[in-house]
C-alpha cells in the first residue's frame, strides 16, 4: 500500500499527479527548486521540500536530494513525471536500495529499452518491424560507412542514448557521411556520454504513430490505441491526436499487436509507450520507447475514458489492471495542442517572463492542463511548455472546430506565446485533410 507519493518534478505534470494522489486518499509531496518557490504544484501538494538551485542539474537531476527528501519526509514511492529523471535507471536503483517505490518500470527494463541500437536488437529478435539499419552498435566512421552503403542512402546516424532530436543526422550521400557522423556522435559524446551510434534507412516524409501500453505485475498488457503525433518542430511534439486519421483499423489492430509483443519482450511494467515510424505507402516500423508517461498521455485517457497516473500508481501498488483489452475502445476524437511560452517567428525562441493575464477554456470535452496563473513568473531554466489543451467530440471534425474554439478563447498576456500558430495549424488545409507528415510545420506551414 502507497500512502504517501513524492513528485520528483514540476509544472503541469507534477499538478497532475498531485490530483490524482488526491482522488486515490494518498498524500503528496512537492519538490521544487528556489526558481520555482512560486509554483502551483508547491502550493496543491500536502507537502513541499526544496531541493537546490534553480538549473535542473542541482534540483530535478539531483538524485541524492531527491532520495534524501523522499526518506525525510517518509514518502513510500516516487513518481518521476517525464522528462528529468524518468528514464534514470541509476535513479531507480536508488529508489530501490532505499526502500522507495518507484512507480514505472525497472532498472533493467530502462536499460535495456534507453539504449537505441540494444532496443532495435530486441524488437528484431522479437519479430517487432524495425527500420531497416544495423543491429550492432557503430562506433566509427568506417563502420558506419559500410553500413550506410549496405542499408542505402539516405540514412538517419543516430545516438544509441539519444533522445529529443539531439545526436541525430540525416546524410543523403556518401560525400557528407563522414562530417555529419562526427557531428552526431560529438554531439551524443556532449549529451549523453556516449560514442555509440547505430545507422538506419532515413525514412522520408513520415508520420509518427505512437501506441501506448500500460502492463501490470501479473503478466497483464493492454495496448490502448494509437496516437499520431506528426506535427512537430525541431523534433519536438506540438500537436497530438487519437486517432489517428491515417490508419485503417487493420492496422490499427497490427501496431497494438506489435506494441504488445515489444513491452512482453522485455517484461515491461506501467505505463509506457511504443513509437513507429509510418512511410507513404503505409509501412511501419518500431522506432523506439519511451519508458515512461508522455506528456500527451491525456489524449489517450479522453478516448477511452482511462486514467492512466492513477492506473500507473495502482500497478505500484501491485494490484492487476482494472481494465482488458476487450474493455478499451476508441470513441470519439481527442486533439491536443502544446502551449508554449516561445516565438514561432524567431525560430521558436523561449518567451520567459511575468503572466499578467490569463484566461483559459472550458466547458464539455475541453480539459487544460497547466500549472500557470495570473502573476506566476515562467522561469528561464526549463521547458518553455505551460499548458496543454485538449479537446475531445464524436468526429475529428467536430474536434477541430472545438480546438479552433478553444483556441480562440485563451488568452495569456505578459508573454509571447505559440496560440496564433497552433490557431493557423487547425485551420490549415493539409493539416485539416489528415495529410501532415513530419515536415508539416518545415515545409508547409513555415513556407
Amino acid at each position: 500500500m502507497i500512502k504517501k507519493i513524492l513528485i520528483a518534478n514540476r509544472g503541469e505534470i507534477a499538478v497532475r499527479i498531485i490530483r490524482a494522489c488526491r482522488n486515490m486518499g494518498i498524500l503528496s509531496v512537492a519538490i521544487y527548486s528556489k526558481e520555482d518557490k512560486d509554483s502551483l504544484h508547491i502550493k496543491l501538494a500536502d507537502q513541499s521540500i526544496c531541493i537546490g538551485e534553480g538549473p535542473a542539474r542541482n534540483s530535478y537531476l539531483n538524485k541524492e536530494s531527491i532520495i534524501t527528501a523522499a526518506l525525510n519526509v517518509g514518502a513510500d514511492a516516487i513518481h518521476p513525471g517525464y522528462g528529468f529523471l524518468s528514464e534514470n535507471s541509476e535513479f531507480v536503483k536508488m529508489c530501490e536500495e532505499n526502500g522507495i517505490n518507484f512507480i514505472g518500470p525497472t532498472a533493467k527494463v530502462i536499460d535495456r529499452m534507453g539504449n537505441k541500437s540494444q532496443a532495435r536488437k530486441t524488437m528484431m529478435d522479437a519479430g517487432v518491424p524495425v527500420v531497416p539499419g544495423t543491429k550492432e552498435p557503430v562506433y566509427d566512421v568506417e563502420s558506419g560507412m559500410k553500413a550506410a552503403e549496405n542499408i542505402g542512402y539516405p540514412v538517419m546516424v543516430k545516438a544509441s542514448s539519444g533522445g529529443g532530436g539531439k545526436g541525430m543526422r540525416v546524410v543523403k550521400d556518401r560525400n557528407g557521411f563522414e562530417f555529419l557522423f562526427n557531428v552526431a556522435q560529438r554531439e551524443s559524446i556532449n549529451a549523453f556520454g556516449d560514442d555509440t551510434m547505430y545507422i538506419e534507412k532515413f525514412i522520408e516524409d513520415p508520420r509518427h504513430i505512437e501506441i501506448q501500453v500500460i502492463a501490470d505485475n501479473f503478466g497483464n498488457v493492454v495496448a490502448l490505441g494509437e496516437r499520431d503525433c506528426s506535427v512537430q518542430r525541431n523534433h519536438q511534439k506540438l500537436v497530438e491526436e487519437s486517432p489517428s486519421p491515417a490508419i485503417s483499423p487493420e492496422t490499427r489492430e497490427a501496431l497494438n499487436k506489435y506494441a504488445i509483443l515489444a513491452a512482453k519482450a522485455v517484461n515491461y511494467t506501467n505505463a509506457g509507450t511504443i513509437e513507429f515510424i509510418m512511410g507513404a505507402d503505409g509501412s511501419y516500423y518500431f522506432m523506439e520507447m519511451n519508458t515512461r508517461i508522455q506528456v500527451e498521455h491525456g489524449v489517450t485517457e479522453m478516448v477511452t475514458g482511462t486514467d492512466l497516473i492513477i492506473e500507473q500508481i495502482r500497478v505500484a501498488m501491485n494490484e492487476k489492471l482494472s481494465f482488458s483489452q476487450e474493455a478499451i475502445q476508441l470513441r470519439g476524437h481527442a486533439i491536443e495542442c502544446r502551449i508554449n511560452a516561445e516565438i514561432p517567428e524567431k525560430n521558436f525562441m523561449p518567451s520567459p517572463g511575468k503572466i499578467t493575464n490569463i484566461h483559459l477554456p472550458d466547458g464539455n470535452g475541453i480539459r487544460v492542463d497547466t500549472a500557470i496563473y495570473t502573476g506566476y513568473t515562467i522561469p528561464t531554466e526549463y521547458d518553455s511548455m505551460i499548458a496543454k489543451i485538449i479537446v475531445h467530440a464524436p468526429t475529428r471534425e467536430m474536434a477541430l472546430q472545438k480546438m479552433r474554439s478553444a483556441l480562440n478563447e485563451t488568452v495569456i498576456l505578459g508573454v509571447e506565446t505559440n496560440l496564433d500558430f497552433q490557431y493557423q495549424i487547425m485551420r490549415n488545409e493539409v493539416f485539416c485533410q489528415g495529410k501532415a507528415t513530419t515536415s508539416f510545420i518545415e515545409n508547409v506551414l513555415l513556407y
